[in-house]
């Protein structure tokens, strides 16, 4: 992807070689593209979410997502160039083959998509379950996770966002609290 390419990213991707975990959603929400930061939406519970599973020291806010690279943590998303609600996302947004590659090339340990959308359409899959999936992807560790997002409230399950961590955390120790 040329430089260009990267410049129109609704939010730029936070990936490095060495990263231990990659979250991966579908597309920036509304808040996030406005404010230009990750899960920026109050009611978005992924910030509380790292910081109670132990994967930050402390609770972030998310303007400060440019800081996780320093906890071995990065960020992109399904869809690059487009934000809002998945089903206000336009046909052909997602681009998994773009997505392979990115986190191919970092080379993270564990890739955790950030709800069941974003696991789909990276997997290819019409369905997925929460949780660890059996096969990789893109050489990493795959997890699918409960949305933080509060739209998803009734899905929300911090259990399988601790269990993700765990492994994280064995696999590729870190800065943990």
């Amino acid at each position: 992807m040329s430089d260009a390419d990267s410049a129109q990213h609704v939010l730029p991707d936070v990936l490095e070689p060495g990263l231990r975990l990659v979250f991966c959603g579908t597309a920036a929400g509304a808040r996030s593209a406005r404010d230009g930061a990750y899960y920026a939406h109050p009611g978005n519970r992924f910030w509380r979410a790292v910081f109670a599973v132990g994967l930050t020291p402390r609770l972030l806010v998310p303007a400060e997502f440019p800081l996780m690279p320093g906890f071995g943590i990065g960020f992109t998303d399904v869809a690059k160039f487009h934000h809002g609600n998945d089903n206000q996302l336009p046909r052909g947004a997602y681009d998994a083959i773009a997505l392979h590659a990115k986190i191919e090339r970092a080379a993270p340990r564990v890739v955790a998509f950030t709800s069941k959308q974003a696991g789909m359409a990276a997997l290819g899959r019409r369905t997925v379950a929460t949780g660890r999936q059996a096969e990789p992807f893109a050489g990493a560790i795959a997890w699918v996770l409960p949305s933080p997002s509060g739209q998803a409230r009734g899905s929300w399950n911090l259990a399988t966002w601790q269990a993700m961590a765990d492994e994280v955390r064995q696999l590729a120790p870190g800065i943990d609290r």
